[in-house]
């Protein structure tokens, strides 16, 4: 099975490498037919401590490194 690509913005680097990435997602809701936005954070391994706040990176699915860590970063996205 593939591993699951995600791509957002940087809300946090103070842990020693973790940074939290806020990805947002948009779909129909079912009933009132409206474009909705949703967004939800993810704690991402960052093993140089490269990316700051701000940054827009992608991030994938890996095994767990920590109680929270369950994403590393692939890399950064030029956008």
């Amino acid at each position: 099975m593939p591993k699951r690509i995600l791509q957002g913005v940087v809300v946090s680097d103070k842990g020693d490498k973790t940074i939290v990435v806020k990805v947002e997602r948009t779909f129909l809701h079912p009933l009132l037919k409206k474009i909705v936005r949703r967004s939800k954070r993810y704690h991402a391994h960052d093993e140089s401590n490269s990316f700051k706040s701000g940054s827009l990176v992608a991030i994938q699915e890996c095994p767990p490194k920590s109680k929270l860590k369950r994403w590393e970063v692939v890399g950064q996205v030029n956008a």
